[in-house]
């Protein structure tokens, strides 16, 4: 059965995007953007593969899921597949399909919509974000990968944005950096 994987970008305190959805205050330094590279390269946007030297992103995933609020700042920039490597599915109720080719866009339950995939065959799925689609899919995240930034913000897009409902993840592999991040990666209890 594949595996949903959320592997993310966090602050020390727990925010994975500033209040208005941006992220850029988190810097991509050298020696984290070496390990990425080496080891979770189909984490990279597809335009960035030519400038890190990707010439073709290998790994554990084959299909990419994230929410609007994920999907949105790529658009900004006219990047309407920013995973062309990965079949991509954005989770929208606003969103025209039509008008979004180059993703699958799912107007369905989350939830549901994930175990079926899970359920299917291929590689492991990556939840890219945001905070809330990872709330509700939360109880189907097998893996979590948090690259943990050596920043506090006070307020912003939380890692998982639900109602309290604790859930218990196993610590498996810490991989620290000369730049202070860590990357955390837990397993579900």
């Amino acid at each position: 059965m594949r595996k949903l994987v959320y592997y993310v970008a966090a602050t020390l305190d727990g925010f994975i995007a500033a209040p208005d959805g941006s992220y850029d205050f988190l810097p991509l330094d050298p020696d984290v953007r070496d390990y990425l590279v080496a080891t979770w390269p189909q984490t990279l946007p597809t335009f960035t593969h030519e400038r890190f030297g990707i010439d073709r992103p290998t790994g554990r995933f084959d299909a990419v899921v994230m929410g609007r609020g994920t999907y949105d700042p790529g658009l900004a920039i006219g990047v309407t597949s920013p995973y062309a490597h990965l079949t991509q599915y954005v989770f929208s109720r606003s969103l025209p399909p039509a008008d979004y080719p180059d993703v699958r866009v799912v107007d369905a339950d989350p939830v549901e919509f994930v175990r079926e995939l899970k359920r299917g065959d291929g590689g492991d799925i990556w939840l890219a974000g945001g905070g809330q689609l990872a709330g509700q899919l939360l109880p189907e995240v097998d893996e979590l990968v948090v690259k943990l930034n050596p920043f506090l913000l006070g307020r912003g897009v939380p890692i998982v944005d639900r109602e309290f409902d604790p859930r218990r993840f196993r610590l498996v592999e810490t991989r620290p950096f000369d730049s202070g991040v860590v990357v955390l990666r837990y397993l579900a209890a």
